[in-house]
């Protein structure tokens, strides 16, 4: 057994074995075969947060490698507050093979995976995103063919999403280019957790103030929205502070010019981003959302052939 809680958790092969999987079960999909690695399981889906893309491509991943999804809403579990953390992992584990947990604390994720018999998946956190962020690697290296060498350019607040692109990055010999504000800066222990992979593979990280200065010559743009589920009260203040970290047709024009620009939806549309880029021929945010399908199915049959 083990568990997905961030992308640090996997080996560098590990990683790749995933996105090599992943691409493999799309293409399998694409023509109309789907595999079988989970018969017979049965996986909880266990939701704090609401999601679209989560919940069904982890939905339809589970049905189309053959086996049965459970989806658990907030109501009906109260994770933390009605039924403690352990208990709910105890309880689970006798009933299902697989716990995958969306989550408002990363702790939450910790605890789930420390009490629970079964493997634990990260949906999303407070701390990390990294399905999201298995789903952004395989796009880019079907859009640019590699991953290591690619420059990427990420506009905006040093989040969960950042902190997964940061450490698949460091893994997959990326250059990274993270342009926020002053006081949203990724979490420094996460770019202490990268420097390894970064010395090994040749990956670069760098964080920067001005999104010009991150977005010359870069082959993907990437941003997300200024504020997540959570944090609506601070929903003023940060607008005031990214009201510069838009990706728009002029910081476009500054990338090289078979760039693409990435979002890993919802889409604050005239906030973080424009409807001219994100409706755009340099737009690859709709392929990427449907990457979460593959991605996750590639990451199921890991976990499950291991």
């Amino acid at each position: 057994m083990r568990n997905f809680l961030s992308i640090s958790d996997l080996s560098r092969d590990d990683l790749h074995s995933i996105l090599d999987r992943a691409a493999g079960i799309k293409a399998e999909t694409r023509q109309g075969r789907w595999r079988t690695d989970l018969v017979g399981k049965t996986v909880a889906l266990l939701f704090q947060k609401p999601s679209l893309r989560t919940r069904v491509s982890f939905e339809q991943g589970v049905r189309q490698l053959g086996g049965f999804s459970l989806y658990l809403s907030p109501a009906e579990v109260g994770l933390g507050d009605r039924e403690s953390v352990p208990d709910v992992a105890r309880v689970l584990s006798r009933y299902v093979d697989c716990i995958v947990a969306r989550t408002y604390r990363h702790s939450d994720l910790e605890t789930l995976a420390r009490y629970a018999t079964v493997p634990v998946v990260n949906a999303l956190s407070d701390l990390s995103h990294p399905c999201q962020c298995l789903a952004d690697l395989l796009t880019v290296r079907e859009k640019k063919g590699r991953l290591s060498g690619v420059v990427m350019a990420y506009i905006g607040d040093g989040n969960n999403v950042a902190h997964s692109l940061i450490l698949g990055a460091a893994k997959t010999g990326m250059q990274l280019r993270i342009a926020c504000p002053q006081g949203f800066e990724p979490d420094g222990a996460i770019v202490e957790r990268s420097e390894a992979d970064r010395k090994a593979t040749g990956a670069t990280l760098s964080i920067l103030r001005a999104p010009v200065e991150a977005a010359v010559g870069a082959d993907v743009l990437y941003t997300d929205v200024w504020t997540s589920m959570g944090q609506e009260a601070e929903m003023a203040r940060r607008r005031e502070a990214f009201a510069a970290y838009r990706i728009d047709a002029a910081l476009l024009q500054l990338a090289k010019p078979d760039a693409v620009v990435m979002h890993d939806l919802p889409a604050h549309r005239g906030e973080e981003i424009t409807d001219e880029v994100i409706d755009g021929p340099q737009s690859v945010v709709f392929d990427q959302a449907e990457n979460r399908l593959h991605a996750q199915k590639g990451l199921l049959s890991f976990l499950f052939a291991v």
